[in-house]
């Protein structure tokens, strides 16, 4: 399906699996653009704008905004123009960088979730931290399709596992070994994922989560960071991805 700008909104036509990419900064949608031959070509909504490319134009790149909440609301925007157009995405795809829980994630290292997961959405009680599931509210993950994470995994050499989201950035070693115990099998933190699915979920669309690492979670040593590497790794890894996906069926579990 290729999405064609129409009066403000988006319509489609027959062409195959069409993807919305959202990052969170421009930065990041422009490592992702990267991973194409051709230039992409922008196409205003009201609130938010895309930027297509590949193959047939089958990719809309989105600089959804920094943190869960803009992430979604931006997400969602894109995803409702393209449901009003007549027909939504098969995927969304939310890429960026991440901090790496070490040693599992080195710097420089791609990480696919097979789990999105809220890190800090709940209560802090004299027992300690209980999330918004323990208090009887909504949901804290979203688990993308096992056959896709094992495809993109297999594709880019990313590892696998839980990709946390936080509101907060981790600044510390203790908030690090806390969120680890919590989540034993986090690999990376980063701050729009859930966001990102919570909107996918809500228009009935599957989701990926494809992080290059740029620093490990911790105590922030900006010195340490190493973004450009990150990014270039982004580009690489999405490069990757797009043709795994030409083989993937959105229908299967």
């Amino acid at each position: 399906m290729v999405l064609q700008a129409q009066e403000g909104l988006l319509t489609t036509s027959s062409a195959g699996v069409r993807v919305l990419v959202a990052t969170a900064v421009p930065i990041e949608r422009d490592a992702v653009a990267g991973a194409f031959t051709a230039p992409t070509r922008e196409i205003p909504l009201p609130g938010v704008t895309l930027h297509r490319a590949g193959a047939a134009h089958r990719y809309d790149l989105l600089a959804a905004g920094v943190g869960p909440a803009r992430a979604a609301a931006s997400t969602a925007t894109a995803l409702t123009a393209a449901a009003l157009g007549g027909e939504p995405y098969d995927l969304v795809v939310c890429a960026g960088i991440a901090g790496g829980f070490q040693p599992d994630a080195p710097v420089g290292s791609l990480v696919v979730a097979d789990d999105i997961t809220v890190a800090d959405l709940g209560a802090d009680t004299a027992d300690g931290f209980v999330p918004v599931t323990g208090l009887g509210f909504g949901t804290i993950s979203h688990r993308p399709p096992e056959t896709l994470v094992r495809a993109i995994a297999a594709a880019t050499g990313g590892r696998t596992g839980t990709v946390l989201t936080v509101s907060t950035v981790t600044g510390t070693a203790a908030r690090a070994a806390e969120l680890r115990a919590r989540h034993p099998r986090a690999l990376a933190e980063a701050m729009e994922g859930f966001g990102v699915a919570e909107a996918a979920a809500a228009h009935g669309v599957p989701v990926l989560e494809l992080r290059a690492v740029s620093n490990p979670v911790g105590p922030r040593d900006r010195a340490a960071w190493r973004i450009g590497e990150a990014l270039a790794a982004l580009t690489e890894g999405f490069g990757k991805l797009a043709p795994a996906l030409e083989s993937w069926n959105p229908y299967e579990p």
